[in-house]
């Protein structure tokens, strides 16, 4: 995103780590710019240093993660990065205009830190997440606030009172993006202990809606490499000086720390979204086999929402009937076959369904079988063939081409983060959507 000096208005607010400046133009509507600074701090900002560079490492960590979370569909204030045309720009970013919430939201998978505090159980594995909420009060060290105290002291941010059904939103968004982060540093044998985030009021089109804000880098979470606590790589190093005995040196290998984590999240993050597919040929993740051309409009339906819903780019979609045209069924499973990526396939026949047992007897792949209609009479005359089938074989059958690529997705989601995310991200917004429901 190209940000020119003379878009950046006047300052808004300043943080001990960062400032937010309005944006002129009205391309930035709405917006604000975010400036990263070279400041670390705990204990409330009573241990305070200057690290030089780690607002670009910040920078880095934290565009990184929030391009994954708008990726999977968790509603963030994130709009984009900012093209490096001088040096403030390599340490901001460009967001919406948000006004905050001052809790912050913590998110426990293990016991350690200051809930020991309160616990002194350390190493315990919380399972449901244990969350829990904080008051942003420096002055008072960021008491602990229950859920009751939380709905019950009415907050009223950017014209939206934040009730009882908003509270539990943000758990439910909490709680999703600990998860999403969780599954993915998993793939690299990292383990998220726990970490915060906060949330703002953001409006778009006249509509006040709370969106996951403020900034997450490393020192936001803690995160443990192989799951060992001694190779922590976050910013609990820098907690765990002497204050009087920090030196250049336990500056540098705090720096270090972010640098690394800078790289790993860049790299891991970035992968792990998909790219778009270059040209025709390449390797399917999920087949659709359709046993008729009269029924294609179907499985393009379940192709486009493995596609656009939940990040399963590589999706293929043929025409075999396994009645009048056996050899080439048996011909298309061998070419399915071939290639590791494939983890599903969806075969779409009605009336005698034969494509869906075919295939399954001939593949080592899950096959689900999904009848190209809903309407309950043609439903009731087709299914069977689909839920009766010889034994040596096993396919599924799902109703309904929406939920046909939902169950390809959990498949795919085994062994695949983002689309992982993606699932986890509809379901939690599905909790959010009936929080705020009406009659």
């Amino acid at each position: 995103m190209e940000i020119a000096s003379s878009d950046i208005g006047a300052l808004i607010i300043e943080g001990k780590t960062k400032q937010v400046y309005g944006l002129k133009g009205a391309q930035h509507a709405g917006h604000v710019y975010v400036l990263n600074k070279d400041r670390i701090t705990a204990g409330d900002g009573v241990k305070s240093h200057v690290i030089e560079g780690k607002s670009i490492l910040s920078t880095q960590t934290n565009c990184a993660i929030f391009e994954y979370l708008n990726a999977v569909g968790i509603r963030t204030h994130f709009v984009g990065r900012v093209a490096k045309s001088n040096a403030d720009h390599q340490k901001s970013f460009v967001a919406k205009k948000c006004e905050m919430i001052p809790i912050e939201w913590v998110s426990r998978r293990v016991a350690t830190g200051s809930y020991l505090k309160r616990h002194p159980h350390e190493g315990y594995r919380f399972a449901p997440l244990k969350l829990e909420t904080f008051f942003k009060d420096d002055a008072n060290h960021d008491p602990f606030w229950s859920e009751e105290t939380l709905i019950g002291a009415e907050l009223n941010i950017g014209g939206l009172l934040i009730t009882a059904e908003h509270v539990q939103e943000m758990f439910t968004v909490s709680s999703l993006v600990f998860e999403v982060l969780e599954r993915a540093w998993q793939t690299v044998n990292h383990s998220l202990i726990d970490m915060k985030i906060e949330f703002g009021v953001a409006e778009e089109n006249g509509v006040r809606s709370i969106v996951v804000a403020d900034v997450i880098d490393n020192d936001s979470w803690r995160l443990w490499p192989n799951g060992e606590k001694r190779l922590m790589l976050d910013k609990q190093v820098y907690r765990n000086m002497d204050n009087s005995a920090i030196d250049a040196d336990a500056l540098s290998l705090v720096k270090q720390n972010f640098t690394v984590v800078a790289e790993r999240t860049q790299s891991l993050f970035s992968g792990l979204i998909p790219k778009p597919v270059a040209g025709t040929k390449y390797s399917p993740t999920v087949a659709v086999v359709v046993g008729s051309p009269s029924d294609k409009e179907y499985a393009y339906k379940i192709r486009d929402a493995l596609r656009k819903k939940y990040g399963v780019p590589h999706v293929d979609v043929h025409v075999s009937s396994a009645h009048k045209g056996t050899r080439k069924t048996l011909d298309l499973a061998a070419q399915i076959q071939q290639w590791t990526s494939a983890k599903a396939v969806v075969a779409v026949a009605g009336m005698s369904n034969g494509l869906g047992p075919v295939l399954a007897a001939n593949l080592p792949l899950p096959v689900i079988s999904s009848p190209p209609t809903t309407e309950l009479t043609t439903l009731n005359a087709d299914i069977w063939s689909s839920l009766r089938i010889p034994s040596g074989m096993a396919s599924a059958t799902v109703v309904g081409a929406d939920n046909a690529a939902l169950f390809a997705a959990h498949i795919v989601a085994n062994s695949d983060a983002f689309v992982w995310s993606t699932i986890r991200t509809a379901q939690a917004y599905n909790i959010v959507r009936l929080l705020h429901a009406t009659l």
